[in-house]
């Protein structure tokens, strides 16, 4: 798993993009406003024909779209931490993986699910992220680079740290 920060993606460095989506797939804010004001106001169109999602579903949206694939994927919001949200992260992580994999792709981004405005408290939502890709890796897949996405440069640093931190 790679850190990555500052900027969505580079050109050539990923095959799709994993979108962290509310439930009706509304670009506003963090990853999602990133790809939507890059891609223009029909990647919009395409999430609201796709729009309603349930946490952990995937969408697939067209393949025309002007960036990479996108694929949504709707996270937990934290309620305190009793009420499944590792499950329910963990969920979400691994169906973006799967399609990723089913898709024979070798490398995505994907941001921190739910560490924004669905306040995942940051440390123990890279570490339900990290888990799950670590034992998706571990299986038998194409899948080979899973990038850690974030635009803001001092949470991607956080993100870094915690992942050094791992055993």
């Amino acid at each position: 798993m790679v850190p990555a920060g500052g900027e969505l993606h580079r050109r050539g460095a990923v095959e799709a993009i994993v979108n962290a989506a509310n439930e009706n797939l509304a670009h506003g804010g963090g990853v999602a406003g990133l790809i939507s004001r890059a891609g223009g106001p029909q990647i919009q169109r395409e999430s609201d024909r796709l729009a309603p999602a349930k946490t952990g579903r995937r969408s697939i949206p067209r393949r025309d779209i002007a960036l990479p694939r996108r694929h949504p994927r709707r996270g937990p919001v934290w309620r305190g931490g009793g009420r499944g949200e590792a499950e329910l992260l963990t969920s979400a992580v691994r169906s973006a993986l799967s399609l990723a994999a089913e898709l024979g792709l070798e490398r995505i981004s994907l941001p921190a699910i739910s560490t924004g405005i669905f306040g995942y408290p940051l440390a123990p939502a890279i570490e339900v992220i990290a888990g799950a890709v670590t034992r998706f890796l571990q299986g038998d897949s194409a899948l080979r680079e899973v990038r850690l996405c974030e635009f803001s440069p001092a949470k991607a640093g956080e993100i870094a740290a915690i992942l050094r931190s791992r055993p």
